[in-house]
Parts: structure tokens; C-alpha cells; sequence
């Protein structure tokens, strides 16, 4: 071989070996890059509530996978800070997730930390809370209907005892949480006329803050004159039983989120009614929204109204219906859902209550 000939092999040698490295380079990017297109963030806002860790957590992860089994999750809880909350947001910013489901700890509060993800091309989905600012979907239940069956599980527990002269205490949600003040309003609109507000207070959705607000109420109004406790949640319902029994007081007390102690408060009678918001199917119509959002999918389909939020944002929204738990229909809501089986509720402290209620 001469050396002209020689030298254009070596030279075509070196191109191809070029191009392979190249090509290489290329498929590691494409690999890297991908699987960073790929990632999903979930934040939930506190410990407290039950349902987080025991029912969203693991569903919307679980559907995620289902839909898109190369996704991958990075999920924080912000255990009731709302700072801390505003601080996974930007991790999340920094790990590159593409989309972030979002249930705000303080829904006007993350409104500048929303408008920076989405400022890095993130897609934000609201989840049970609508928090401010450029958020591209919302997935809750019609919050203000899920007010007005509190109020009217209340009104029927109480019976003939529900006259306007008679005296209730309202224990509301956290002034942070936009879903608080839509419970409350729904709340009120079947609840004035029918009974005389005599007290009310925001229970920041804690057992203990719902136990003083209680005590304090009692103290004002006195323990005979209480007819009915209003309670935004279980959590708080738990607090404000403790109280009620502490000071010899047994009247209608409503909840909501279908808590197990919860179920197990209304089996005993120290709770009345709750509000069952089963969590599959709002979980599962966020997870599927979160990857239509990172596919690049139309979500109309399942965003199927709008909703306006405290920012003036109109977002795509799936607003479902929740249901009114009571003794009466343990078996045909919470156990027919799968969300607890009677094992789980009829313990042996609840085996007899359980009996008399035909939960078996």
C-alpha cells in the first residue's frame, strides 16, 4: 500500500471512529435527557391529615407509573410549613421535573414559587387546593357542595333541634386554604336562617387548635346551650369530640375526609356525619393529567370546566362530587370503595358498635 493510500485509510478510519464516539455522545445525552423529561414532583402539605401519606401519596404514584412506566416521582411532604413547602419547589426546580402536582400548604403564600417553576417551563397541576398563580389544571372536589352537606348532614342530625334560636359552633379550616373558605360558605348558605351561629373560629385543621377553639366556645356559650359542632374536617373533629366528652356535651358533629378514627367516631355516636371525597378518583384523574401535561396531551377530555383562582387565573379544571358519610351508609361508601375494609373498622373496640350498625 502506498502512502497516499495508506494515509486515506488512517484518515477514514479516524472519521468513522468520530462519528461513533459522536453517535455515542448523542444516544447518552438522548438517554439522560429523557429520563429527565420524564420526572413528575409531587408535594403534599402536611403529616397531620391521614389521607396524604395513607391514600394520595401512593395512588397518584402508583397511576403514574401505570400511565407512564418510565416516569419517575420525586415526591416531598412539607409537613405543615408553609416556607419549607416553598423551598421543595425549588429543589424540584433544581432536580429538572417537568411537571409538579402541587397541594399547597398556603395557596396564595406559593403563588411566587409557582410563577418561577413555570417561569423553567414546568406545567403545574393544582391538586385538592387551588393555589395562585399560572397553574395549568386543578383537580378537587366542588368544595363549596362539600360545605353544603356538612351543613345538611348537621341540620338532620340535630332534627327537630334545629331552630333558628338554637345555638351552634362552627370550627372552620385554615384562612390559608382556599378550599376552607368555600366549605364555610357552603356551609353557611344551608346552615343561616335554619341555627344561630353562636361561635366561630378557623381550626387551622389541627386536633388541638380545634380543642382550645372548642373550650373557649363552651366557655362563651355555655356547655347547655350548644346544640351542634360544625367541623371542616376529621382531623379537627377528633379534637373537638375529646372536648365535648371532657365536658359531659353529646351533639351532632360533622367532619370531613372519611378519616378511619373518623368512621370509628361515628359508629361510637362522638361524630355524626362526615364527608366521604373518595381519593382514587381525584388522585387518578391528576396522575393522568400530569402526564398528558409532560406528553404534551390536550387535558380537555379531563379538565372538563374552569375554575377561577384567588390570582384570577381561570384553570382547567376536574371538579368532582363528594358524599355525605353517615352511620347509615358505612357499608355503601368507605367499605363498598375498598378504601377500608370491615377488618379494618370493627376492630375489638368497635366490634359491637359495628354489630348494631350492620357493618359486617
Amino acid at each position: 500500500m502506498n502512502a497516499i493510500a495508506r494515509r486515506l485509510v488512517v484518515g477514514s478510519a479516524v472519521i468513522t471512529l468520530a462519528l461513533t464516539m459522536a453517535a455515542c455522545g448523542k444516544a447518552g445525552d438522548d438517554k439522560s435527557s429523557d429520563s429527565k423529561d420524564k420526572t413528575i414532583g409531587l408535594l403534599l402539605p402536611d403529616t397531620v391529615t391521614a389521607r396524604y401519606e395513607r391514600a394520595d401519596r401512593p395512588l397518584i404514584t402508583n397511576k403514574i407509573k401505570e400511565l407512564c412506566p418510565d416516569c419517575s416521582v420525586e415526591y416531598a411532604n412539607a409537613a405543615g410549613d408553609a416556607a419549607k413547602q416553598a423551598q421543595q419547589v425549588s429543589s424540584m426546580v433544581a432536580k429538572g421535573v417537568k411537571v409538579l402536582i402541587l397541594d399547597a400548604q398556603d395557596a396564595v403564600g406559593i403563588k411566587s414559587s409557582v410563577q418561577a417553576a413555570v417561569d423553567k417551563g414546568i406545567k403545574v397541576v393544582a391538586y385538592d387546593r387551588l393555589a395562585q398563580g399560572p397553574v395549568s389544571a386543578y383537580v378537587s372536589y366542588d368544595n363549596e357542595k362539600v360545605g353544603e352537606l356538612q351543613g345538611q348532614a348537621l341540620l338532620d342530625a340535630m332534627g327537630p333541634a334545629a331552630t333558628p334560636q338554637s345555638k351552634i359552633v362552627m370550627i372552620n379550616g385554615d384562612d390559608a386554604d382556599p378550599n376552607a373558605a368555600e366549605f364555610k360558605a357552603g356551609a353557611h348558605k344551608i346552615l343561616d336562617g335554619k341555627v344561630s351561629v353562636a361561635y366561630e373560629a378557623s381550626g387551622l385543621w389541627k386536633d388541638t387548635v380545634a380543642n382550645q377553639k372548642v373550650q373557649a366556645a363552651i366557655t362563651s356559650v355555655g356547655k347547655a346551650n350548644i346544640k351542634g359542632v360544625y367541623s371542616a374536617n376529621d382531623t379537627m373533629a377528633g379534637g373537638i369530640a375529646t372536648a365535648l366528652k371532657a365536658n359531659n356535651i353529646s351533639v351532632p358533629l360533622t367532619g370531613q375526609d372519611a378519616d378511619l378514627a373518623a368512621i370509628q367516631r361515628i359508629l361510637l355516636g362522638t361524630q355524626t356525619s362526615t364527608v366521604y371525597k373518595a381519593p382514587k378518583p381525584e388522585a387518578e384523574n391528576t396522575a393522568q393529567i400530569a402526564v398528558d401535561l409532560l406528553q404534551g396531551k390536550d387535558i380537555k377530555s379531563v379538565a372538563d370546566a374552569t375554575k377561577k383562582s384567588g390570582s384570577g387565573n381561570d384553570v382547567p379544571s376536574k371538579l368532582l362530587e363528594a358524599v355525605s358519610v353517615t352511620k347509615a351508609n358505612i357499608m355503601d361508601t368507605v367499605v363498598a370503595d375498598g378504601t377500608y375494609t370491615v377488618a379494618q373498622i370493627c376492630t375489638a373496640d368497635f366490634a359491637s358498635a359495628c354489630a348494631a350498625a350492620g357493618v359486617k
